[in-house]
């Protein structure tokens, strides 16, 4: 009781006080009444800045304050502040600030980085409402219905939130940029031009572009959704033979046949292998074998099927020789001499399979055509080249990557300079593919993937501006550890011995798949890494299933479920 009376005394005091420090003071003129407004909000805000521990610390600051003595934890901790007051309760009213003059002072109106940032956040809480009440009305006319996996996506979803919280920034942004960008390339054509002579037919064969949803909302909903669609990877078969389970055995390169019957194998061996799938996917198959085996005289560095003459394979080697092979005799019926060092990759064009690429140590890129002897052209490049790729949508674009962390883009037809050079990788860039006739991925030795937006790109200088995202979670800074793409997700390997997963959309990984490590005696395998990695990878689109392999020789076929 005796406490709520000294309280109540208390606050009777502070209100007294009040009136005094707020109160007009004797000869007060009508004149007088803004500039002393401005020297009550100075009071104010001298109250609402500094916390004080008591009424009694505050009675006594505020006659302080009339001598123009402020605290020294506040001068020192918040000095901006401190001198805004005392600019408020200047002695002389005709010094103190008009209206106007505070509303314009940086500490209320802000900085221009502050304004800049004050601007973005309100364009984004502006998309943040309408896309709100978009989900509101869709969610309103969609009927209610259970699912048994809500649970699990939920803690997919919310483990990854800040992940998605910005990507979906990230494609408001480019969305904003693409409407206002007056920067189109006149040359974009090529992206997808086909030859009224290419082998393939137009419709036939032609993978469609994902859609471009005018929808914002819709859009992102349908990223989420195929993100969420899968959550691992299951083994449907794996190589069972002991031969291929040594560290002399890393396979280098994965491809499969036409008709996604056979899968080449090829690696440090000097060795080409091929299997059928079908025994690797049967369980009841205690060992299996190659159908055929083909010899090197150096190791192997990578080999490509021909799409669409069933017996053309081809491969590179360590000493810079392109060899073309009878997949079906095993036989070489031509060689290719003209790289002078180690050739590191190789493919044929999905649109003219008479036409293929190598490109490697001597920074060449070598275009040929089954039909010749000798090279129908020739790319010369700063440094080193590691993967070269034909766009599956033209007849003329091709990307390569190289050792000084770029991407170079070509039209075939003009190859005296690059139709555009991507920059922002921290180390080499390792593999190209493409996902559309306007999309490329990458992956560097700088432990990311990069998604390239060709129609952002300039003939001119460095386009660091198109990469769209940047994927994270895997590891891989000295390694080739294989890449491969179908229909917006990406697969990748990683020096963890891991295969990863991603959807073109989002950063994140849908998920890994442990390798293990299979011991070459028992056959057994257990959790143990012993420093290996995943070396290799290929994506069947008719069989939906990817094919990894490992720096041991392992060999796995694997589905996302």
């Amino acid at each position: 009781m005796q406490k709520t009376t000294e309280e109540k005394l208390s606050r009777r005091n502070v209100s007294q006080s009040e009136k005094k420090w707020y109160g007009f003071p004797e000869g007060f003129t009508i004149g007088e009444f803004l500039p002393f407004n401005i020297y009550c909000l100075g009071l104010l805000l001298f109250e609402i800045l500094y916390q004080f521990e008591s009424i009694e610390e505050l009675s006594a600051a505020m006659v302080d304050l009339q001598r123009r003595i402020v605290p020294p934890r506040f001068l020192s901790e918040s000095p901006e502040e401190a001198g805004f007051c005392f600019w408020l309760l200047h002695p002389y009213p005709s010094s103190r600030p008009t209206t106007r003059e505070i509303l314009q002072c940086e500490l209320i109106y802000g900085s221009e980085s502050t304004r800049k940032k004050k601007t973005t956040l309100l364009e984004n809480v502006k998309l943040l409402d309408v896309d709100i009440k978009v989900v509101e009305r869709k969610r309103a006319s969609r009927r209610t219905s259970e699912c048994s996996r809500t649970n699990t996506l939920r803690d997919k979803l919310l483990g990854n939130i800040s992940h998605l919280e910005n990507a979906y920034f990230s494609a408001k942004s480019n969305a904003r940029l693409a409407e206002i960008s007056s920067n189109d390339r006149s040359d974009k054509d090529v992206l997808s031009k086909r030859d009224k002579w290419s082998w393939v037919e137009s419709q036939e064969n032609l993978l469609t572009t994902e859609e471009k949803s005018t929808d914002r909302v819709g859009s992102f909903f349908d990223s989420i959704c195929k993100f969420a669609r899968y959550n691992k990877f299951e083994v449907c078969g794996a190589l069972k033979n002991r031969e291929f389970l040594d560290s002399s055995n890393v396979i280098c390169s994965l491809s499969f046949d036409r008709d996604e019957e056979f899968i080449a194998v090829a690696g440090v061996s000097k060795k080409i292998k091929i299997f059928e799938l079908d025994s690797l996917l049967d369980e009841k198959i205690d060992v299996q074998y190659p159908v055929l085996e083909m010899s090197n005289k150096s190791k192997l560095s990578c080999i490509c099927w021909n799409k669409y003459i069933k017996n053309y394979l081809t491969s590179t080697d360590y000493d810079g020789l392109v060899h073309m092979w009878d997949a079906s005799t095993g036989q070489v019926f031509a060689r290719y001499h003209e790289h002078q060092k180690r050739a590191w990759s190789v493919d044929f064009s999905h649109v003219d399979p008479t036409k293929f690429a190598s490109g490697g140590d001597d920074c060449s890129v070598r275009i040929w055509s089954i039909n010749e002897r000798n090279s129908i052209n020739t790319i010369w490049n700063p440094a080193n080249i590691f993967c070269v790729q034909f766009s599956e949508y033209s007849s003329h674009l091709m990307a390569f990557g190289s050792a000084d962390y770029k991407i170079y883009g070509y039209d075939l037809r003009h190859t005296r300079i690059p139709w555009c050079t991507l920059a922002g990788h921290e180390n080499a860039v390792s593999y190209v593919r493409y996902l559309d006739p306007e999309t490329i991925v990458s992956a560097s030795t700088d432990n990311t993937l990069k998604l390239w937006d060709l129609k952002k790109t300039s003939l001119e200088g460095l386009s660091s501006n198109a990469c769209n995202l940047t994927f994270s979670g895997h590891t891989n800074e000295k390694n080739f550890v294989g890449l491969a793409v179908l229909d917006g997700y990406i697969a990748c390997g990683s020096e963890t011995n891991e295969v990863y997963a991603y959807y073109r959309s989002l950063p994140m990984p849908i998920t890994s798949h442990e390798f293990g490590y299979v011991d070459p005696i028992s056959g057994n395998e257990t959790s143990e890494g012993n420093g290996q990695f995943v070396s290799s990878l290929c994506w069947g689109r008719k069989s939906q299933t990817v094919v990894a392999a490992n720096s041991s020789g392992s060999i796995k076929v694997l589905k996302l479920v």
